[in-house]
Parts: structure tokens; sequence; C-alpha cells
């Protein structure tokens, strides 16, 4: 679906170049920006690994454990029947943690980790079970204290004070997290009633 619309935009550029007499401006930008992508791309890379390399570190040293305990009344309210102690509630601590420092490329292999955890935890093969669904909301709803990966691209981008997002940053993200689960917790209770 995304390279429909990736070649969409790109027609559509081109038609729109030709149409307003600005195709050397179109082919200007596509040479000047792609090398622009590639730098960003450079830029943003080094920041993943430092605070993915920090999240390891976090995993290997035991400090997940203490994430584990301190996420544990929280996270056994929202995911109903889960093993605190297992695979799958460490995986989902440490993909909030990170989702909570604005590391969404870091927080994606624990997002994966977690839903194969879950998915033996709860033995569905078929359907997705609440707490995969829950956790999958969670995970894109990500409530975020420090967007660390936004604070960089303004900062890369010339931005005096990148973390001047802060305050909408958080109330956006917590109201949204809020909303989210509350609706996916009502369609279940409602799929249940009808079971």
């Amino acid at each position: 679906m995304l390279n429909y619309i990736f070649a969409i935009l790109i027609i559509s550029s081109l038609i729109s170049g030709i149409i307003s007499g600005n195709i050397g401006s179109v082919s200007e930008a596509v040479l000047t920006e792609s090398v622009s992508a590639i730098d960003l791309g450079i830029y943003m890379l080094g920041a993943m690994c430092v605070w993915g390399g920090v999240m390891r570190v976090a995993e290997k040293s035991g400090i997940t454990d203490i994430l584990s305990k301190f996420f544990s009344p929280f996270l056994k309210f929202v995911f109903k029947g889960i093993d605190t102690k297992g695979k799958a509630f460490s995986a989902i601590c440490m993909n909030i943690t990170a989702n909570l420092l604005g590391l969404g490329n870091a927080a994606t292999p624990f997002g994966i980790e977690a839903m194969k955890e879950l998915e033996k935890e709860d033995n569905c093969k078929e359907t997705a079970s609440i707490n995969m669904i829950i956790f999958a909301v969670i995970n894109t709803a990500s409530f975020t204290i420090i967007p660390t990966t936004v604070a960089a691209l303004r900062l890369k981008n010339g931005s005096e004070n990148p973390l001047e997002i802060l305050p909408a940053v958080i109330i956006t993200s917590a109201i949204t997290l809020i909303v989210s689960v509350t609706f996916a917790r009502i369609f279940d209770f409602k799929r249940r009633k009808k079971n």
C-alpha cells in the first residue's frame, strides 16, 4: 500500500512541476533532498545506537527487573492475567520505558519480542488476545515524557530550544493513551458480552 502512496506522490510532484513550469526545481529537490535524507539518517542512527545500547545495558544489568517492579501495579491492572515474572512482561516494560524516553525505534525490538511472548503466554495462534491488542494500542499511542527523537530532529533543524514542545507532548500522549486503552477495553467488554 505504501508503495502506491509513494508512487502517487512522486507522479503528482512531477505533473505539478511540469504544469507550473518548475520542473527544474523538482529535479534539483530530488538531488539535494536525497543527500539530506542520507545525512539525516546517519545523524539519527547515532542517537538510536546510543539509546538502543543503553536499553540493552539496562536489560542485562537488571534495571529491567527494577522497572518491572515499578510498572507492575499498573500493568497488572491493564494486562489481565499476565505473568509478571514472564518474558512478555519484561519486554513490555522495556518497550514502555523506551517509549517514555521517546525512543520509538529502540522500542520496536522489545515490542516484537513482547508480542511473540504474549502469543505463547495467552496461547493464541489464529487471532490476537486482548492483552496483545492492549499492548499494540499502548505501543502505538505511546506515552512520552522525553521526546528524544523529535528533540534530535528539532535540534538538527536549528531549533534553539528543542524541548519546548515537552508540555504539549506529555498532555497529548497521556490523553491519547487513556482514550485508546479505554476504547479497547469497552470493545472487549462488548465482545465478551455478545459471546
